[in-house]
């Protein structure tokens, strides 16, 4: 077939591809993205949202189960796990034909199949190469955005067989409801489908190889979601791993070593490998283009750049925090550059995090630990859901927001929230962290009355010892 030429291609369609190409589109700039297998990446059809639609149905059954809670009465409650996850599949679908809507709207050509990437005869950045249904196409353009993802890691000695042993993949068009589930590592992930499971009604065994849970987030949150998860019902090991995980014909047998040492024979029907992912950098052409990598994923600068000229890249290809939010900013910040613009740098401190597991958690910037470790002098305060009149109207008083501020300058370091809807709240902090705001901007904010919002102004108050509500 005859090259195509185009000012810019992006390879990948995820929440980083498909917002690059918008935006280069709303620039000027001529675009194609090329895709191997649906518009939207793994976000939109595999990860993000319908595990949202996944825990939406989980919650509104958790719900349905405390009606008396709200004087109300429900019988004959049940659930259909093949109708909850039809729906999820229904919402995925219907936004991955929104993306290829926008692609229409923008006059983005897609190209369907494999992207290889190849290198000019001086070295430097090529052609791309695109493997489809009818054959070979050859693209070139003076710029190329990498924005292929990453996929669930395998534990080494028990690959998931999409049966018994599961990734994320698995977990969201299972085969059977599981009766009692293992799911190793507790990142958002891993908690989120421990959260949706547990409360469809499976037997839930968590397993996290650090000390806490979400290790991620600030320590107070870690032992907050372990004692609320415990309370659930939860089994929690943490400091522990899995030796032996082996799939049977009537489920998995796990052998589990705790933190005492001791090893632990247990069955379950099924379990759920959350431990990681593995950038999507093998067979795209990066070796023959001398791209740096480390441990797999792509080197960039602030700007989204490689060490090549004219090849860009972004999202979970790149260093972490794996985020889609941060590949979506990461591809207006490369596209902008890209069509001579000036952004600004991404700061990974203003990266909110969110898991939407119940309660749900939400933060942005630094723990109070990594504060002190950086060397501030901190004050930090807590403001618990209980002293909420909102959240005690909508009977979510399990739950806190925490903040942490430089005590010498008044700056917002950190904030960290768990409870109902934080994942809603965090944006009013990352606001805040991104303008620079110092604690008296907080302080003078009017924030609305009831809401659950109130209790990130309580928050800040309690940093400078002066909480209103306990």
């Amino acid at each position: 077939m005859a090259d195509t030429n185009y000012d810019l291609i992006v390879l990948g369609s995820g929440p980083g591809g498909y917002v690059a190409a918008i935006r280069a589109a709303q620039l000027g700039l001529k675009t194609a993205i090329v895709e191997r297998e649906n518009l939207g990446g793994i976000c939109l059809n595999w990860g993000c949202i319908p595990t949202k639609a996944l825990l939406r149905s989980a919650e509104i059954y958790h719900y349905m189960q405390h009606a008396g809670d709200y004087g109300l009465i429900a019988q004959q409650i049940g659930a259909d796990i093949d109708a909850v996850v039809k729906r999820s599949r229904g919402v995925a679908k219907q936004l991955s034909q929104g993306v290829a809507f926008l692609m229409k709207k923008h006059k983005i050509t897609v190209h369907m199949g494999e992207g290889k990437l190849t290198a000019a005869p001086d070295g430097g950045l090529g052609k791309l190469e695109v493997k489809g249904e009818k054959g070979t196409e050859t693209l070139t353009a003076k710029n190329i955005i990498v924005a292929t993802g990453a996929r669930a890691r395998d534990l080494p000695f028990a690959p998931a067989d999409g049966k018994r042993i599961w990734t994320y993949r698995h977990a969201l068009v299972p085969p059977e409801m599981p009766k009692k589930l293992l799911v190793i590592g507790s990142g958002a992930i891993g908690i989120e489908f421990a959260s949706f499971y547990k409360d469809m009604g499976a037997e839930v065994t968590v397993v996290e190889m650090l000390d806490r849970l979400v290790p991620v987030e600030d320590a107070d949150v870690s032992a907050f979601l372990e004692k609320a998860l415990r309370k659930q019902g939860m089994m929690i090991y943490t400091g522990a791993g899995v030796e032996e995980l082996k799939a049977t014909a009537t489920g998995v047998s796990a052998k589990i070593k705790g933190k005492d040492g001791k090893v632990e024979s247990a069955e379950f029907s099924h379990a759920i490998v959350a431990i990681g992912i593995v950038p999507n950098t093998e067979n795209i052409g990066l070796e023959a283009l001398g791209v740096k990598t480390t441990k797999g994923h792509i080197d960039t600068d602030a700007m989204c750049r490689t060490n090549v000229p004219g090849l860009w890249a972004i999202g979970d290809v790149t260093a972490p925090p794996w985020l889609a939010h941060k590949a979506m900013h990461e591809s207006i910040i490369s596209v902008e550059a890209i069509a001579g613009g000036h952004p600004h740098a991404m700061d990974p401190r203003n990266i909110p995090g969110c898991t939407y597991c119940r309660p749900q958690i939400a933060s942005v910037g630094l723990t109070e630990a990594k504060a002190k470790e950086l060397g501030y002098e901190v004050k930090a305060g807590t403001f618990p859901f209980i002293g909420n009149g909102k959240a005690i109207a909508l009977g979510e008083s399990e739950g806190f927001t925490k903040t942490v501020f430089d005590a010498k300058t008044g700056e917002l370091l950190g904030a960290h929230m768990i409870g109902a809807e934080v994942t809603e709240l965090i944006q009013g902090y990352t606001i805040g962290k991104t303008a620079e705001l110092v604690e008296d901007d907080f302080i003078g904010t009017v924030f609305p009355h009831p809401t659950l919002s109130e209790t990130m102004h309580e928050g800040v108050l309690a940093a400078f010892g002066r909480p209103l509500h306990i």
